[in-house]
C-alpha cells in the first residue's frame, strides 16, 4: 500500500466517529421509562383494557334485565259500547301483580267494574265496581324454582363469567406489552454495546494511525483496525434498525386519554437490571399453583359455567313435576266512594274466588331429553376442569424450570465476562509490549462483546420468563 493510499484511508476512517457522534447528540436528555409508566399508560387508555372493562358491565345489564321478571306490573283495561241509546256494556278491569321470589307466588290487587246490558253475568259487577286481594301459588312445577328465579341466577353465575374473562383479557395485553418491553430493553442494550465497541475500535484506529504515520507500526495494522470499525460500524446499523422496530413494537400499547395512539420517543431508554437481583424466589412455585387453584380466570369461567349448569339442572328437574297452581281472591264491593281506603272495602272470608290449574304431561320426553342433555353438559365439563387445571399446573411449573434455567445461566455467563476481560486486559499488555498481535485484541474484544450482548439476552429472556410464569397462573406482574 502507498503512503498516500494510506493517509487516505486514515482521513476517511477519522471522520467517521462524526456519524456516531450525532446519533448519540439525540439523546442528551434520555429519560428513562420503566414497566411502571407502561402499566400506568396502558390500563389507563388502552382500547382493549376499557374493551374488556365493558364485559363485566354487560353482564350487570344480563342481571337487571333478569331481575325485570320480578318487576310489579299494573295493566288496566277499558272497552265501553253505546249504540241506539242502548248501554251494551261498559268493563273496566285494573290489576297490580308483584312477584314473590320466596315460592314463586304472585300476589294480585284487583278491581274491576263491568256493567251494561250484554255483560256477561259472570263479570257482571254493581255501579261500584268489585275489589279484590288475592295470591297465585304453584304448588307442583314451579315452587323450588321456576323459570323466572333460574334466569335471575343464571344471570348472576354469568356475571362471575364476564368478570373472570376481563381479568384474562387484561392479563392478555399486559403480557404482551411486558414483552415487548423487554424485546425493547435487549434491543436497547445490543445498541449501547455495539456503540461502545465502534467507539473502542475507532479509538484504537487512531492510535494505531497515528503510529504507523510515524513509522512505530506496520501499515497492515491500520487496515486491520479500520476493517474492525467497518464490521462493527456495519453490525451497529443492523442493530439500530432492530431497536426502531421494538420501539414501534412497544408503541402498539401506547395511547394517549383521547383515544389516539402515541409513540415512545427517541429519548426514552429501559430500566437498567441489577443482575444479582435476578434470582427466582424458591415459594414462588409453591404460592402460584396455589393462586392458580383459587384464582386463575378459566377455572373460574368454568366454575361459573359449573354454576349455570347447576342451576339449569335444578330448574330442569323441577319442570319433570306437573303444575298445580293454586289462585285465591278476597273480594269486596266498594260501598262508598267518599270514604277512605281502607274503611270504603269489606274483605272477609265469605267472599272470595278460589282456582285450581293441573297439567302434567304423560310421557315427559321433552323435559327429560333436556335434563339429560344438561348433565351431558356437566359431565363434558368436569373433564375440562381436569385438564385445563392439570395444563395450568404443568405450564406454571415448566415457566418456572424456565425460569431456574436463565438464572443459572445469567450466573454463569456473567463469571464467563469476568474472565473475558481479564483475557483482554492481558492481551492487551501483552500487546504493549510487543508480544501480541492487534487481530488478537479484536478478537478478545468481539468476543467480549458478544458475550455481554449474551448477557443483556439473558436478562431479558429472564424477565418474559417471569411475567410468562405470572400469566400462566392468571395474574399479572406488576412493575416495580
Amino acid at each position: 500500500m502507498t503512503r498516500e493510499k494510506l493517509f487516505s484511508l486514515i482521513l476517511a476512517l477519522w471522520l467517521i466517529p462524526a456519524v456516531w457522534a450525532q446519533e448519540n447528540e439525540n439523546n442528551t436528555e434520555l429519560k428513562e421509562f420503566t414497566l411502571n409508566d407502561l402499566e400506568e399508560l396502558l390500563m389507563a387508555h388502552h382500547p382493549v383494557v376499557k374493551q374488556a372493562l365493558l364485559l363485566s358491565e354487560a353482564a350487570k345489564a344480563q342481571v337487571a334485565q333478569a331481575r325485570g321478571n320480578f318487576d310489579p306490573a299494573l295493566k288496566a283495561t277499558f272497552n265501553n259500547k253505546y249504540f241506539g241509546n242502548t248501554d251494551y256494556y261498559n268493563h273496566w278491569n285494573s290489576e297490580l301483580k308483584v312477584p314473590v321470589w320466596l315460592a314463586g307466588a304472585d300476589l294480585k290487587v284487583a278491581y274491576d267494574r263491568n256493567i251494561g246490558r250484554y255483560t256477561n253475568p259472570e263479570t257482571t259487577t254493581s255501579t261500584a265496581g268489585l275489589s279484590g286481594v288475592g295470591i297465585s301459588i304453584p304448588l307442583g312445577q314451579g315452587l323450588i324454582i321456576d323459570n323466572r328465579r333460574s334466569t335471575l341466577k343464571q344471570a348472576q353465575a354469568m356475571l362471575n363469567y364476564a368478570e373472570a374473562e376481563q381479568v384474562k383479557q387484561i392479563n392478555s395485553i399486559w403480557f404482551e406489552a411486558v414483552h415487548d418491553y423487554w424485546d425493547w430493553y435487549f434491543a436497547f442494550r445490543q445498541y449501547e454495546l455495539l456503540v461502545e465497541g465502534v467507539q473502542l475500535a475507532e479509538t484504537r484506529f487512531r492510535a494505531i494511525s497515528m503510529q504507523t504515520v510515524l513509522g512505530d507500526a506496520p501499515p497492515i495494522d491500520s487496515v486491520e483496525a479500520a476493517i474492525t470499525v467497518q464490521e462493527r460500524q456495519i453490525e451497529l446499523a443492523k442493530y439500530i434498525v432492530e431497536l426502531k422496530n421494538s420501539r414501534l413494537a412497544l408503541s402498539n400499547h401506547l395511547w394517549n386519554e383521547n383515544q389516539q395512539p402515541v409513540e415512545l420517543p427517541d429519548h426514552a431508554i429501559p430500566s437498567d437490571v441489577d443482575t444479582t437481583g435476578l434470582k427466582p424466589d424458591p415459594t414462588i412455585l409453591h404460592d402460584l399453583l396455589n393462586l392458580a387453584q383459587d384464582q386463575h380466570p378459566e377455572l373460574l369461567k368454568l366454575e361459573s359455567k359449573s354454576e349455570q349448569l347447576y342451576i339449569e339442572e335444578r330448574f330442569r328437574k323441577e319442570l319433570l313435576k306437573p303444575k298445580l297452581n293454586v289462585s285465591g281472591t278476597l273480594i269486596s264491593n266498594r260501598r262508598n266512594f267518599n270514604e277512605t281506603i281502607p274503611h270504603h272495602y269489606d274483605f272477609n272470608w265469605s267472599n272470595y274466588k278460589l282456582g285450581v290449574d293441573f297439567a302434567f304431561p304423560l310421557f315427559l320426553r321433552t323435559e327429560r331429553g333436556k335434563l339429560k342433555e344438561v348433565k351431558l353438559k356437566q359431565e363434558q365439563l368436569q373433564y375440562d376442569q381436569l385438564v385445563i387445571g392439570r395444563n395450568i399446573s404443568n405450564d406454571i411449573t415448566t415457566k418456572y424450570n424456565d425460569l431456574t434455567a436463565y438464572s443459572d445461566q445469567l450466573e454463569l455467563q456473567v463469571l464467563s465476562i469476568t474472565n473475558q476481560q481479564v483475557l483482554l486486559n492481558g492481551e492487551q499488555q501483552k500487546f504493549g509490549l510487543g508480544e501480541s498481535t492487534l487481530f488478537i485484541i479484536n478478537s478478545r474484544e468481539s468476543k467480549l462483546i458478544e458475550m455481554k450482548i449474551k448477557r443483556e439476552n439473558l436478562i431479558a429472556n429472564f424477565n418474559k420468563a417471569l411475567a410468562e410464569l405470572y400469566y400462566k397462573a392468571g395474574t399479572r406482574l406488576l412493575g416495580e
